[in-house]
């Protein structure tokens, strides 16, 4: 049984997603995570990019899961729960497997790790609309999806393909995060590395595709810090809290942290009084 499928669930889980690899999908991923178990939320990540899983590393977990009867116990790191394939592989060993075994692993990160009750639980999707990102709408229904993109047009063409399957699997857009927005020069102006309106042309074009809104909840600018603080496993957010960067992630993490739990589904324990 999936926790998070459940009617009566009150965790918001969020699926971050992009059309193509390199756009900064994990980064953002474990910053967000980070920020919002900054605030106390109780807060999981599964690293569901089996091939390409680098979450373990940008979190500094160095942990191995614990097997306690027939549940797995995830390790933590900056308050947060995480489950990768990359704490059952041994050295930088890479995975082979067709769909059904990524299917089964990601069943198994979702069913058989003992999250607790978690306030929000991130999933941090391969690029595309591949075998995983059709399994977590099959297994996690009420999943959102968070789609990450630069404002290269090139990458925000792609980004839109990835946002449109929530047309096909019936979930809902929490919105767009534009990365590498800018890098902020020693004279105070901005040179746009990767041009500039992409996120907003994804958000535009999914809020037509979809017919519901759906908003630019950030831009992130290009840091070399956030680079650094991911490949030492300590997120900018906590290490740098005042660069452009960790400001512009918190406030994304805000937003969705603050968004209210829905009670559908739920039993209220309200029985009608006749008059």
């Amino acid at each position: 049984m999936i926790p998070f499928a459940q009617p009566g669930s009150l965790t918001r889980v969020y699926c971050v997603a992009s059309g193509k690899g390199g756009v900064g999908k994990s980064s953002v991923t474990v910053n967000l995570a980070a920020a919002m178990a900054a605030k106390g939320l109780s807060v999981g990540v599964v690293d569901a990019d089996i091939y390409g899983h680098s979450v373990p590393r940008m979190l500094g977990v160095t942990a191995r899961p614990t097997k306690v009867d027939d549940m797995i116990m995830p390790p933590q790191a900056h308050g947060v729960k995480v489950i990768s394939i990359g704490m059952f592989t041994p050295g930088n060993e890479a995975v082979v497997w067709r769909g059904p075994m990524l299917h089964r692993a990601l069943q198994q990160f979702l069913a058989d790790v003992f999250w607790g009750d978690l306030d929000v639980l991130l999933l941090d999707l391969p690029p595309g609309t591949g075998d995983i990102a059709i399994s977590t709408a099959q297994l996690v229904p009420n999943a959102e999806l968070l789609v990450v993109t630069t404002p290269q047009m090139a990458a925000a063409e792609v980004a839109e393909r990835a946002g449109s399957i929530a047309l096909q699997t019936r979930q809902r857009l929490a919105g767009v995060v534009e990365n590498m927005s800018w890098m902020e020069m020693p004279d105070g102006t901005r040179m746009e590395v990767f041009g500039a309106g992409g996120g907003q042309t994804v958000a535009d074009s999914l809020t037509r595709t979809l017919g519901a809104p759906v908003p630019l909840l950030g831009q992130v600018p290009l840091e070399t810090r956030l680079r650094e603080c991911g490949d030492s496993g300590t997120p900018v957010v906590l290490t740098e809290p005042e660069s452009a960067a960790a400001q512009a992630l918190r406030g994304v993490a805000d937003k969705l942290a603050t968004r209210a739990r829905g009670l559908a589904g739920m039993s209220l324990n309200i029985s009608p009084v006749r008059r």
